[in-house]
């Protein structure tokens, strides 16, 4: 029933199809054997949201649909966003614009501390141009909307539409990608017969927490259930940014805004966005060695990382299922393939 109600709220809105189906959950059984004892009893699941063919994959596929959905019907002809230079919501915007036939524009900050080749011209930045898109690089400290809406209004002067949205694609509408998600959850629970304790992700620019929090609320289920990792901002900053998101997405829905506490923990955040944490490694190399399955660097392999420790630290109880959702961006691992060089070394 809640999934239903997820859907039903959600039918009226314009998308643009870029997914080929569910991703499907897997259980990481020779993970769980790695960690033994220390696994306490506890099974780890994972949603793979890195399973979707186009552009590499990965999770911001789900908000496109209904970004380019709105870019579409508002009649708009060129599709502009904003992020990092490594940026894995840049890549697939610009693959998700070639199949939508629309042009894209990135407007990439230079916000992570790194001057090498394999960070400046390997990863997303080598994919970016080849789906087509035009690439506008920009200080760290520029503001990277402003140039944005700016060539907005460059495009309207030769009478073509832009459409805008910032890092992440986590606007209100993009939420609503992530609010199918948890349907898709919910339903899959009902097929495997039982339920998540948590459902655990990255939080960057909020939106994916947003949207699954925002989800479960519209099912009637807890906001809590959802528990973030933030490896952007300062744990106060990705706190307030999500809970404005999930309120701006309840309302959209005509639903109310959020009455209880959001689950969100900054232990993982280390020295700030894209740089490397020891704990990030480690998670990476042993997703990787026992399951042959990759995470990336700044976004998921930090979250997974806190995952462990909280498994480690006894959070869950024996017999709990929990879910993590792996959200792709594995183009970026070339761009730190100097890192896992000198911490293989080492």
């Amino acid at each position: 029933m809640g999934a239903a109600r997820i859907r039903s709220a959600l039918a009226g809105f314009a998308t643009e199809s870029l997914l080929e189906g569910v991703t499907p959950i897997q259980r990481l059984s020779r993970l769980e054997a790695a960690l033994g004892a220390a696994a306490g009893g506890v099974r780890i699941f994972v949603k793979r949201d890195d399973l979707m063919g186009l552009g590499g994959g990965g999770n911001k596929l789900r908000k496109l649909e209904f970004l380019l959905g709105e870019a579409k019907a508002q009649g708009c002809d060129t599709f502009i966003t904003t992020g990092a230079l490594q940026s894995n919501h840049a890549r697939l915007s610009a693959a998700a614009s070639a199949r939508a036939g629309l042009a894209c524009e990135l407007v990439l900050r230079s916000v992570v501390p790194r001057d090498d080749a394999d960070y400046l011209h390997s990863g997303n930045q080598l994919l970016d141009p080849l789906f087509g898109a035009r690439v506008h690089r920009l200080p760290g400290d520029a503001d990277a909307m402003a140039f944005a809406d700016a060539r907005a209004a460059d495009l309207r002067g030769e009478g073509r539409r832009a459409y805008v949205v910032g890092a992440g694609g986590s606007s209100s509408v993009g939420c609503l990608g992530y609010a199918v998600c948890a349907a898709e959850i919910l339903e899959q629970e009902a097929a495997l017969g039982f339920r998540f304790a948590q459902i655990v992700l990255a939080n960057g620019s909020s939106g994916t927490h947003a949207g699954l929090a925002a989800g479960m609320v519209l099912a009637d289920e807890p906001a809590r259930r959802v528990q973030s990792y933030t490896v952007l901002a300062p744990l106060d900053v990705a706190m307030a940014a999500t809970g404005a998101l999930v309120d701006a997405t309840l309302v959209g829905l005509g639903a109310a805004p959020l009455a209880e506490p959001l689950e969100i923990d900054g232990s993982q955040l280390g020295d700030g966005y894209g740089i490397p944490t020891t704990a990030m490694l480690h998670a990476v190399r042993l997703m990787a060695r026992t399951e042959g399955l990759l995470l990336d660097p700044v976004y998921s392999g930090k979250a997974f990382a806190g995952l462990l420790a909280a498994v480690r630290q006894g959070h869950y109880a024996p017999g709990d299922a929990v879910l993590f959702v792996m959200t792709g961006g594995t183009p970026g691992l070339y761009a730190y393939r100097s890192i896992f060089e000198e911490e293989e070394a080492a």
